[in-house]
């Protein structure tokens, strides 16, 4: 996950805000919009929520106009066009990787080059006219989504096979820790809750994105903890367990 670049880089972060409070659980991370002086690992996961959907993390509304760097060219329009995942896709490579293709291809680069930098820069550039996000985020929130973008990346094709999909890990360690980590909310065949998509579907279109939420924890929903502060490794067990799951209700 990259923390000792995260850490190298922490004291810039102090400079431009102070955040107090964070929650830990048996070892999951439960982030919260305060965290005791940038804690890390806390700060990371909650970045990795409003990368994944910052209008929804902060309960608040995108604006309704598309993105003004958002390609003209794209089917997408609108709110969708404001998350960062949008642009920069869930493997972090933009037009590098899976978002080359498909109805998310916008030819914009991805933000693994921006892997252990200076997070302090990183909010700089984020409140640029090519970003556009001064005045909508505030620095607080700015400061744990460079956090994720610094310190928080993991290499997705060290863990998710790019030609298969399939992920890189043990589905019989996978297994356990699904059935005592996940299935308490999602059920054993992971059909819940039913607004979701089937998890044995989830893994054979996107692995990538239930690779980031099972480390981050899902946007704008507070309840569901990221394994962050665990190996990265258990959540690719888990993925490769959920292969396996349905892939239909």
């Amino acid at each position: 996950m990259h923390l000792h670049r995260y850490l190298r880089a922490l004291g810039a972060v102090r400079g431009l805000v102070v955040l107090t409070g964070a929650a830990v659980v048996t070892g999951l991370i439960v982030p919260t919009p305060a965290m005791a002086d940038m804690d890390p690992i806390g700060a990371m996961a909650r970045g990795g929520h409003l990368y994944d959907n910052w209008a929804k993390t902060l309960k608040m509304d995108a604006p309704e106009d598309t993105h003004p760097s958002w390609p003209s060219d794209s089917k997408k329009k609108g709110k969708t066009t404001w998350r960062c995942k949008s642009c920069h896709g869930w493997d972090y490579k933009g037009a590098e990787g899976a978002y080359g293709k498909g109805s998310f291809k916008t030819g914009i680069k991805g933000i693994a080059g921006a892997a252990g930098k200076d997070p302090s820069a990183i909010v700089a550039i984020m409140k640029d006219d090519t970003h556009a996000y001064g005045g909508k985020i505030d620095d607080a929130d700015l400061a744990h989504l460079a956090a994720f973008v610094s310190g928080g990346q993991v290499d997705m094709t060290q863990y998710i096979d790019p030609g298969t999909l399939a992920p890189k890990g043990d589905a019989a360690k996978g297994a356990g820790y699904y059935n005592t980590i996940c299935a308490g909310c999602h059920g054993e065949d992971g059909l819940k809750p039913k607004e979701m998509k089937p998890f044995g579907e989830q893994m054979a279109k996107d692995p990538w994105e239930v690779l980031h939420k099972i480390l981050n924890g899902q946007a704008g929903e507070d309840e569901m903890p990221g394994l962050r502060a665990l190996d990265t490794q258990i959540a690719v067990d888990i993925m490769a367990h959920m292969v396996s799951l349905p892939k239909e209700r």
